[in-house]
């Protein structure tokens, strides 16, 4: 508490920053990300010239607003415009929907499921034996993102008009204990890198490792350590690129998640500004590499897809 005092101090856009956070206060959007992208990553955000991926996610994020976006991070919706585009085999059924937690009937569900908000990043509680569910902190937990609108953290539009819901999906088996789930970046209509999430409750945390179209490790970090273990490549590999280049079309960036369970192929999420666009890069030069690979000009974009 002294330490964060004395920073605050120091540095006082940090405190008008996390009491913008905390919802005492509110910033304009733009002096919001600027003070909050120099306090995470490092650098100052240009925002007339962006050069590097997290600057030209965060230019995205003010002027990329096109109204499917917000369907499409919609939790429930989503599901509906995915399976019109690449099928329903890839979609995750959905077995309840509710407004409020106290609305779900616990025994009408299976023994293994999981619970997600519809709205935000984080509000999950995964079921993997009912009997031995702890209702209370489920309550605890998804009430607590129902009240939370996800856009005001890192000024994600998309989550700001959001129907908050709760809906309820069977727990996917896998061969291993942890659902691998694989993020695709799809830059400007094509997939140029993916990363996957591991090691989430071991002694290390979290280590994300990123990889290119072939499978090999890419030579950067993204604020999380690589996984020092092998990861072996996924059957449906080829598949995931081809959906997500479907899935991205006329779009200038996005990431589409998919798992992987014994062989078959489920969609997961499609997020646009993955990290928020506040991850720093290790090596500092892969985000300007990454960011060289968007191009943020629509009509050279759009021609570039035409001439494709």
């Amino acid at each position: 508490m002294k330490r964060d005092l004395i920073q605050y101090i120091i540095h006082p856009t940090r405190l008008l920053v996390r009491l913008d956070q905390i919802g005492l206060i509110r910033l304009d959007d733009v002096t919001y990300l600027r003070w909050m992208f120099k306090q995470r990553v490092g650098y100052d955000l240009n925002l007339k010239n962006p050069k590097s991926f997290n600057e030209k996610i965060q230019w995205l994020k003010l002027n990329d607003k096109n109204d499917r976006y917000t369907d499409l991070v919609d939790k429930l919706k989503a599901k509906e415009v995915i399976s019109k585009i690449i099928g329903d085999e890839y979609i995750i059924p959905t077995i309840g929907v509710w407004d409020k937690f106290d609305d779900i009937d616990f025994d009408a569900l299976p023994d293994k499921f999981v619970l997600k908000t519809t709205h935000d990043s984080g509000g999950v509680v995964v079921v993997k034996d009912k009997n031995s569910l702890d209702v209370k902190k489920a309550k605890k937990k998804i009430n607590k993102s129902l009240r939370k609108n996800y856009f005001y953290n890192g000024r994600e539009w998309p989550y700001f008009n959001i129907e908050k819901k709760i809906i309820a999906e069977p727990f996917v088996e896998s061969e291993s204990e942890e659902l691998m789930d694989y993020k695709l970046m799809v830059f400007n209509g094509k997939v140029k890198c993916s990363f996957t999430c591991t090691e989430r409750f071991s002694e290390g945390g979290l280590h994300v490792t990123f990889f290119d179209n072939n499978w090999e490790v890419m030579p950067f970090e993204r604020h999380y350590p690589k996984s020092e273990t092998k990861i072996d490549k996924p059957v449906n590999f080829e598949k995931m690129i081809e959906l997500s280049e479907k899935l991205a079309k006329d779009i200038r960036f996005v990431r589409i998640d998919f798992y992987e369970a014994f062989g078959k192929l489920y969609f997961g999420e499609m997020t646009f500004y993955p990290g928020s666009g506040i991850e720093e890069f290790t090596p500092v030069s892969w985000d300007y590499k990454l960011g060289d690979w968007l191009d943020l000009n629509e009509s050279n974009y759009l021609n570039e897809n035409l001439e494709n």
